[in-house]
């Protein structure tokens, strides 16, 4: 009865502590009359602010997406917390007939995260309660998830930008929060970490909801109940309902409440919500070493899947070729030495870096035993230079029919083509034993069930794009 019960509505002498209690659906109202009936003459049908400002941006979901770096192809699983010790980020307990509650779930799921999904294929970020923030403070939080940020998760501001983020995501493992109920209201797969049933009324249309919806299995393959869950999906009909029965109507409702209770004429315009604003563009970088499993498909056509895990989650025996790809700017700098691929990203005029070709040919001095170098110029292209060879541009080829020009990161595409040519010359000791020059034309890649096409062009002989 959370916010509903009389130590939330009433003063010490029993008199409500609110002129006007705003509710979002009729069903509250019985609710309330259940729990504390003199509270009944302060309430107030107005909608739901929140949710209509969600609904007003639906249209705007594949610019939410952009802004994550999600990428075509690519699903996003958001994360979804609570603050209380039973959420999917508490410290937990087990509850007859509800299961497991909390239990820092996110904790457990990041190493199997980790493990188990390719980075080109999922994203994932994390929407946790402004109380976890406060109670732990923000150091606490990002050092707690340091990992898995460089391993390109997206921690969501969680009071200008969870609504975008629920928005651009494919799937949500939450638990009892509000935001796992509003993305079960849009209509987005829910997978529940935490169910504690007994801390919530037993009428609340979120109980119903909680029975209701799959749940996360602890022992269970994560990526094959993500995997199933989008699959099989059918919107669960409460959460729409019960959300709010005046959707789009909570401004204007609000606004009239507000000026009748200052005793004062609306203004003869219309009320409207801030839209919400699009955030700042986070890439999501990789920087903790990848493991990559590489298969020659054909003639110029590699199927590859990139892990920030300490193996491919693909069983005991992947199928395929392994290397190691590096991003320069890794803590694991030891790493470095054994990557047969180092890469970065920058502006092809960042100073700092000489240039692109500049670049690639020191990384190989410095570092022996790496094979090729990449500098990731754009969100479709690089510059690649094999060991003994010129650089080489690699750019993705625009498919009509896709939603964005870009592919996967283009670091995969030096991934792909240092296996192509590592599998050409297989017979000799190095990757780099076949002429890199003898590749360009064009590759193709394969990331899941996705094809991409990739250029190779030769620089111009002034080391610039041609």
């Amino acid at each position: 009865m959370f916010g509903l019960a009389p130590p939330w509505l009433l003063s010490d002498r029993g008199t409500p502590v609110a002129n006007a209690l705003v509710l979002s659906h009729p069903e509250q109202f019985e609710r309330l009359r259940n729990a504390c009936p003199e509270a009944v003459p302060t309430a107030v049908l107005a909608g739901d602010p929140c949710f209509d400002r969600i609904l007003a941006a639906r249209t705007r979901r594949r610019r939410f997406r952009r802004t994550l770096g999600v990428r075509p192809g690519q699903r996003l699983v958001l994360l979804n917390s609570t603050w209380n010790s039973e959420s999917l980020f508490g410290d937990g307990t087990e509850v007859p007939g509800d299961g497991w509650c909390g239990g820092d779930v996110v904790a457990a799921l990041l190493d199997r995260v980790a493990d188990e999904f390719p980075v080109d294929e999922y994203r994932f970020a994390a929407v946790l309660h402004p109380n976890i923030w406060h109670g732990h403070g923000p150091g606490q939080i990002r050092a707690w998830l340091d990992r898995a940020r460089r391993g390109g998760m997206a921690l969501i501001d969680p009071l200008t930008e969870w609504r975008q983020a629920l928005l651009a995501a494919d799937a949500v493992i939450g638990d009892h929060g509000s935001v796992t109920y509003y993305a079960a209201a849009l209509g987005t797969p829910v997978l529940l970490g935490a169910v504690p049933l007994h801390a919530l009324d037993p009428d609340a249309p979120i109980s119903a909801f909680m029975r209701e919806a799959p749940r996360l299995d602890p022992d269970a393959s994560l990526s094959a109940q993500i995997g199933e869950l989008i699959r099989r999906h059918r919107p669960l009909p409460g959460p729409a309902e019960f959300t709010t029965s005046v959707p789009g109507e909570s401004a204007a409702r609000l606004r009239k409440l507000f000026y009748s209770m200052m005793g004062a004429p609306e203004p003869d315009r219309p009320a409207t919500l801030e839209p919400l604003p699009l955030p700042g563009y986070g890439a999501g970088t990789v920087t903790v070493p990848l493991q990559v499993l590489t298969r020659v498909l054909g003639p110029g056509e590699i199927a590859i899947s990139r892990w920030t895990g300490a193996r491919p989650g693909t069983g005991p025996d992947p199928v395929g070729e392994l290397h190691v790809a590096v991003h320069e700017d890794t803590r694991e700098v030891d790493r470095l030495e054994l990557a047969d691929v180092i890469f970065r990203e920058g502006e092809p005029d960042d100073p700092r870096f000489g240039s692109p070709s500049v670049w690639t040919a020191e990384v190989l001095r410095r570092h022996p035993g790496c094979s090729l170098a990449a500098y990731v110029t754009g969100p479709s292209e690089c510059l690649v230079r094999v060991r003994g060879e010129e650089p080489l541009r690699m750019v993705a080829v625009p498919d009509v029919d896709a939603e964005d020009v870009a592919g996967p990161d283009p670091a995969a595409y030096a991934s792909a083509l240092y296996a192509w040519l590592a599998a050409e010359g297989r017979e000799a000791v190095t990757a780099h034993a076949r002429p890199a020059r003898a590749v360009t034309g064009e590759l193709v890649l394969r990331t899941g069930d996705r094809l991409h096409r990739v250029r190779v062009v030769p620089l111009s002989p002034s080391g610039s794009a041609g």
